[in-house]
């Protein structure tokens, strides 16, 4: 089935990923998935009790949805104090130390071992890694959450756990672009704005998404900021100055650019979800995140449909969009086991074991742990 051959409900419902209250699958959000009208979901702690229960909601999404239009199943599963799922799932130290140990292919093996236990339970997208540059100390989002201070450092050691995540069959996702490490403001609660120029945003802040492209990470995510040598009148997310010229034409990303969260006040306390909606997806975006409100997501895709139904260029745009995001999909849906029972055995596997212990031992050698 090509996107050109869906209908243009279904069509629209596979740029939108959503996320939802309860550690069950809702049944309007189920019913969404069966009719075709979202491309997905993205869980958190509050969905994700323990993972016999996060098995059964990411077996529950995978087969609502239509074999031929499998799930995204996302999670946020850095390390540090970006990590949702619960115990026995091991807890990764924040990538500042992972970056300190300046060891590629051990950083990679990281990656592939988270990305085997997340496709165990059922994930198909790890939302990993941060490909910002901890350039700002008073930057309160990013901080440890990145790789490192140098951006070659950080171009090596987050494209290398990334590729390890798709070794595994998850799909990576660098974030967020064009760069978040230089705020001193949380785009959660407002608009951060960057005032470098082209030189310096050249020499520092895509660094590392030029090299995610070179390598062919799947996804990236964009920022919620506004970076005023490229296009100061809207934030990143809304700008096809940054998410089209800059991102696809010269760092050279061919695969599936996620907005961040629509909810998140930078862009919402500005734009109704209709209004931010169809300007992402008209910027560049190819997958639009809600995580919380269902009300919205339905907005966002009435929003959509209405859109493209006037314009026949947007509706383009969403075949584009939405043939990006099916290939990825398709080229790595959700296998979760067969039986949530043995998870507990797969979590605790020898190799993995003495791999998180030479962490803990590396990281502690580093005064981290």
């Amino acid at each position: 089935m090509r996107p050109s051959d869906l209908s243009l409900p279904k069509l629209c419902g596979q740029l939108i990923v959503g996320g939802f209250p309860g550690t069950t699958l809702p049944d309007a959000y189920a019913e969404a998935l069966r009719a075709g009208l979202r491309g997905g979901a993205i869980l958190f702690r509050r969905n994700v009790p323990d993972l016999a229960t996060t098995h059964a909601l990411c077996c529950a999404i995978r087969d609502a949805a239509e074999p031929d239009l499998p799930p995204f199943i996302g999670v946020d599963q850095e390390g540090g104090r970006v990590a949702r799922l619960p115990s026995p799932f091991p807890k990764l130290p924040p990538m500042r130390l992972l970056g300190e140990l300046g060891d590629a292919s051990f950083v990679r093996r990281v990656g592939r071992l988270l990305g085997e236990r997340l496709a165990a339970i059922g994930f198909n997208l790890d939302f990993a890694p941060v490909l910002d540059v901890d350039s700002n100390p008073d930057n309160p989002i990013i901080g440890d959450r990145s790789f490192g201070r140098e951006a070659t450092r950080v171009a090596e050691l987050a494209v290398a756990f990334g590729l390890g995540l798709e070794e595994a069959s998850v799909l990576s996702c660098g974030k967020h672009f064009p760069g978040h490490g230089d705020t001193s403001v949380d785009s959660h609660v407002a608009l951060p704005i960057v005032h470098h120029g082209m030189e310096r945003l050249d020499a520092v802040e895509l660094v590392p998404f030029r090299a995610a492209a070179r390598a062919g990470l799947g996804t990236m995510m964009t920022a919620h900021v506004v970076v005023t040598s490229i296009d100061a009148s809207v934030p990143a997310t809304l700008s096809r100055a940054v998410c089209t010229d800059l991102l696809r034409s010269t760092v050279g990303f061919h695969g599936v650019l996620f907005s961040d969260d629509l909810e998140m006040a930078a862009v919402a306390a500005q734009y109704s979800v209709e209004a931010s909606a169809v300007a992402s997806i008209r910027a560049g975006c190819d997958v639009l995140l809600i995580c919380s409100n269902m009300e919205w997501q339905e907005r966002a895709h009435a929003a959509l449909v209405a859109e493209a139904e006037r314009d026949p260029a947007f509706r383009e745009r969403c075949v584009e969009s939405a043939g990006r995001a099916l290939e990825a999909r398709r080229k790595m849906p959700p296998r979760p086991v067969a039986d949530a029972e043995t998870l507990p055995a797969l979590m605790g596997r020898a190799e993995w074991v003495a791999l998180y212990d030479e962490i803990k031992r590396r990281a502690a050698d580093l005064g981290g742990v």
